[in-house]
């Protein structure tokens, strides 16, 4: 055979060769090549040690699960003590609010006395009070200091001090006393005005006698702004306060104590006179906080509370004759004051006071509360039947 007939041979085993490779790719579709890539390995690796992990952290929690309620069983059952005081910690620091605020305002609650005998031994003639200002100004009850006799005072830790009083205001029953030391516990004033009723309240006491000491109670807000009218004996003039009433217990022992909310700012100052002043008994009043600081600032300052009075007694008078008339029927007016120096007497009717007009001596401490001493003022009042104007200048409330 010659090269040209083994040359014609070898082409036509190549071409058997390729048509058997297109009957492939059609029996079994496209053929695809698959390169040997690096990263699809490393990726296999991450899933495989990922799914390790997981499996591994499923594991330690469920085990951690068993273990725990093994020890909550035998806590019912009561076979270790142990067991109860480990589940216990997990729990918050302090089992509710009423001992969270407790254990937060406590120490800044002091017992105040002015007993010359038997001081620590019972509460009779005791009360609290808070310390604000941690070089030793602290707030309590004016029934405490009006005796004129020494005060002293028992810390949260049972250290006793002399005070001596800074100012004093009977008619708001709110005194200051400063004793000497310095880095005391201080107690937070909140914001009175953003007190809701419904909201929880805690009173918190520290009067003296063992028996009585770390008092506390609780209740709710029961009403806000809630008006007293507390009149001085001599001059008639009437102070209304805006009271935080609760139903938590005000006695004689946490009078001049902190009056709480949940968050353990004091929001009112006890106070057991304003209680039976207004012969609501059973419940509890305090001096808001926002009133109390104000007064608290005067008694820094001056030692008293500077109110401003017109000086009248009186009473609310409706006429409904012909020509009906309503306004404040004078009774008394104080020597020296305001009125008595404008002119005005008894039996004369105030019927309005600048723009406003008056109905009751309710209605005048309400408007006087917008003014200061020395203000003037202009009054009309009716007298034998005839109108007068009359101007005022506002004096200074006496409170003996």
């Amino acid at each position: 055979m010659n090269n040209k007939d083994n040359y014609e041979s070898y082409e036509e085993i190549r071409d058997a060769m390729w048509k058997n490779a297109d009957s492939a790719q059609d029996i079994f579709g496209e053929i695809k090549f698959r390169k040997n890539n690096k990263k699809n390995y490393f990726r296999g690796f991450l899933k495989f040690f990922s799914f390790i992990l997981i499996a591994a952290l499923s594991g330690g929690i469920t085990a951690q699960y068993v273990i725990n309620k093994d020890k909550v069983t035998k806590n019912i059952t009561g076979n270790s003590s142990v067991n109860t005081i480990e589940n216990n910690n997990v729990k918050e620091k302090y089992g509710n609010k009423i001992s969270q605020v407790t254990e937060k305002v406590s120490p800044a609650v002091v017992g105040i006395s002015n007993k010359e005998e038997g001081l620590w031994d019972t509460p009779d003639g005791s009360g609290s009070g808070v310390i604000f200002k941690s070089n030793g100004y602290i707030i309590t009850n004016y029934k405490l200091v009006e005796s004129g006799k020494e005060i002293k005072v028992k810390l949260s830790n049972d250290k006793i001090l002399k005070a001596k009083v800074v100012g004093a205001d009977a008619i708001s029953d709110l005194a200051v006393i400063k004793v000497e030391a310095s880095n005391l516990p201080v107690v937070k004033f909140g914001d009175s005005s953003k007190v809701n009723v419904g909201d929880l309240a805690i009173a918190i006491g520290n009067p003296l006698g063992e028996q009585f000491s770390g008092m506390v109670t609780s209740g709710i807000i029961s009403a806000l702004d809630r008006k007293i009218n507390i009149a001085d004996k001599k001059t008639g003039e009437q102070t209304i306060y805006k009271i935080i009433q609760t139903d938590a217990a005000i006695n004689p022992e946490n009078s001049g104590g902190a009056l709480c909310d949940s968050r353990g700012e004091v929001i009112g100052i006890n106070s057991l006179k304003i209680s039976s002043a207004s012969g609501n008994y059973g419940m509890g009043f305090a001096i808001n906080s926002n009133e109390a600081k104000e007064i608290i600032n005067d008694l820094i300052t001056y030692g008293k509370v500077i109110r401003p009075a017109i000086g009248v007694y009186g009473t609310a008078f409706v006429s409904t004759g012909n020509g009906a008339l309503q306004g404040v029927l004078v009774q008394e007016v104080a020597r020296g004051s305001g009125a008595a120096v404008a002119g005005i007497m008894p039996n004369d009717i105030i019927v309005q006071i600048g723009d406003s007009s008056v109905a009751n001596m309710e209605d005048l401490s309400n408007i006087l509360e917008k003014y200061k001493v020395g203000d003037r003022l202009s009054c009309r009042i009716s007298r034998n039947g005839k109108t007068e104007n009359i101007s005022i200048i506002l004096s200074e409330l006496k409170v003996n």
